[in-house]
């Protein structure tokens, strides 16, 4: 009976979206009533959204990206509003670089405010390979008493954070090094030696009948990786296999900035806030939100995030592409990634590309990557 009660809620849903129109925000606030009431009988604990690599202060082809960054914040905080969740998990790569520019760091303090503060949200939150550590730690010590937990420095002993059941584990970037140094332990000279050393000191005090989540930032083999992600080792040393996070109910990742970026039941990478390269230009970015049960099994959705600005490849001939009956259909302020395919000699091609696309960020001629392709099979 109850099934059926269900499934004629959801037919009768379709007829009144088909017939009546219904406008997105009361579509989900719809699904959320029937979604609430599922998960008071499933036993649901406790509700996150995980994101990751917000990469505050980044240059993109000489563009300064923190006032897109703002506008896309900006809808992370109503997805906040729309979810409300339990908690909020950031896994790494808060900023860019180790010394971020002024608007960046006003940024990142604005925000986490507002969701702390104004919210009354947890957040949890580590440093990525961009972070400085040390920095990112400044006053953690007592910002953890308004439930804003930021872990820099990787500790000698990890303790869980638990809001609501569930026990977080803060497992920040750090160089295998770091950790040889900080465990007295000289075998470890890989990233996967660390990672396996980290997570066998959790295991010795984890409690398996409570729901664990690790988050951290790290390369797990097999991942896919994208132009705009700083290489952890070379030659592979970075990578950590899979099976080191089997302890764990969910693992939140961050590094890598697809949200597809590897296919497990049990650990996601969230991706990037924005497309910080044309190698993600097909991308949808997006934040998972993670309703987890008692038992440590989940549900995971997704929210996707729309910029200002995309990031866009076009290719075509000179004249096409500046025909008004081409351009009046394209949102011409995008970021561009401009392919000619033209044989010929064009003047000031870039210039003239600008007049009417002022963010053409990059040019290439087809023939230019044709001689390319030559050369490297000679």
């Amino acid at each position: 009976d109850e099934v059926a009660n269900q499934t004629f809620v959801y037919f009768l849903y379709g007829l009144k979206r088909k017939y009546l129109g219904y406008r997105r925000k009361n579509v989900h606030s719809f699904f959320s009533a029937i979604m609430d009431k599922k998960k008071e009988k499933r036993g649901v604990c406790l509700k996150f959204i995980h994101t990751a690599d917000w990469h505050l202060g980044k240059i993109v082809h000489g563009i300064y990206m923190t006032e897109n960054q703002r506008y896309i914040l900006q809808q992370f905080l109503q997805i906040i509003e729309e979810e409300k969740p339990d908690a909020i998990i950031i896994a790494g790569d808060l900023y860019d670089r180790s010394v971020p520019p002024t608007e960046a760091v006003d940024l990142l303090n604005e925000i986490l405010y507002k969701i702390n503060i104004e919210m009354k949200t947890p957040v949890i939150a580590i440093a990525g390979n961009h972070d400085s550590a040390e920095r990112l730690s400044f006053g953690s010590s007592w910002l953890k008493h308004s439930q804003l937990y930021i872990q820099g420095k990787l500790s000698e002993e990890i303790e869980p954070i638990n809001i609501k059941g569930v026990n977080f584990y803060c497992v920040p970037y750090a160089e295998p090094g770091v950790v040889r140094q900080l465990y007295n332990d000289e075998t470890i000279h890989s990233h996967q030696a660390a990672m396996k050393s980290i997570i066998g000191r959790i295991e010795e005090k984890i409690n398996v009948n409570e729901p664990n989540v690790l988050i951290g930032h790290a390369f797990v083999l097999g991942g896919q990786s994208s132009d705009s992600e700083r290489t952890l080792s070379v030659g592979g040393s970075g990578c950590v296999s899979s099976d080191l996070y089997d302890p764990f109910s969910y693992t939140a990742l961050g590094h890598l900035h697809s949200p597809d970026a590897i296919k497990h039941d049990t650990i996601f990478y969230s991706g990037s806030l924005l497309k910080y390269s044309f190698s993600e230009v097909n991308q949808k970015k997006s934040v998972n939100i993670v309703d987890m049960n008692e038992d440590g099994t989940f549900t995971l959705s997704k929210r996707d995030l729309v910029p200002k600005q995309d990031m866009r490849e076009i290719s075509g001939y000179f004249d096409e592409i500046m025909d008004p009956a081409f351009y009046k259909k394209q949102k011409t302020d995008d970021f561009l990634k401009v392919t000619l395919l033209d044989q010929g000699t064009i003047l000031d091609p870039i210039g003239k590309l600008r007049q009417v696309y002022p963010n053409v960020l990059h040019l290439e001629r087809k023939w230019d990557q044709n001689d390319l392709k030559n050369k490297n099979k000679l």
